[in-house]
């Protein structure tokens, strides 16, 4: 069976910030000049959700805060599926772990072997929603990103240790926002670094949380905040 590679796909990325309260810098790679997806553009760690991420237990969950903006404008609670996919695309095109220590129980999943041989269970609890944005029509992979922002003080181990990453991204570097512009970016990337320079300094979720929503319809800029618009009325 064929799949429609222009549906919109859930994902997930995470922006791990660095020394957040005297020079912060964001974790980002470089994507394969023959990627069909930005090509050549450095992003920050992500992607899809899996079918199987929804299965995967976190030793924590996603504060409160940001489990209820999930929920917004979503037809279905993905918001435990979203901070594993963040977790485990985090492990794959960094080898940074975000976890505790601990043993799984049960049969571990292919994609999580490599992660659980390091004695670690994912947790979410660090994870704090910032932005959320879906891919323009007219491109040639479409998604439903949720980016998560992540103080890098709670990942384990040397975080300039990059061995166990994958190959999909290149040039994995910690950049300094004052510097991070001196890149080949994606535009909704360039949006969230305005955003997050904003709010590098607070240690809490946002309580609104921007997103842009770009459908077949309309482009809309708006504000995931726990009630509907028409209440400004």
């Amino acid at each position: 069976m064929s799949i429609d590679k222009t549906a919109i796909r859930n994902a997930a990325t995470i922006i791990a910030l660095r020394d957040r309260h005297t020079n912060p810098q964001v974790l980002m790679g470089q994507r394969g000049a023959k990627a069909a997806f930005m090509p050549s553009k450095f992003v920050f760690p992500g992607g899809a959700v899996d079918a199987g991420d929804a299965d995967i237990s976190l030793a924590t969950s996603l504060p409160s805060l940001c489990t209820d903006r999930l929920r917004e404008d979503s037809a279905t609670d993905l918001s435990h599926a979203l901070a594993v996919a963040a977790i485990r695309e985090l492990w794959e095109e960094t080898g940074l772990i975000l976890g505790q220590t601990g043993n799984w129980s049960g049969d571990i999943p292919e994609d999580w072997q490599s992660y659980a041989a390091r004695g670690f269970v994912p947790t979410a609890n660090a994870l704090q929603f910032v932005f959320r944005a879906i891919t323009p029509p007219g491109r040639p992979r479409r998604f439903d990103a949720r980016f998560f922002l992540l103080d890098a003080d709670q990942l384990a181990g040397d975080l300039d240790d990059f061995s166990a990453a994958s190959d999909e991204l290149s040039h994995l570097q910690w950049v300094p926002l004052s510097q991070v512009r001196d890149f080949d970016l994606p535009f909704i990337t360039e949006v969230v670094l305005a955003e997050i320079e904003i709010t590098a300094h607070n240690p809490q979720p946002p309580a609104s949380v921007p997103f842009f929503k770009n459908d077949d319809e309309a482009s809309l800029f708006i504000r995931l905040r726990g009630y509907s618009p028409k209440s400004d009325e």
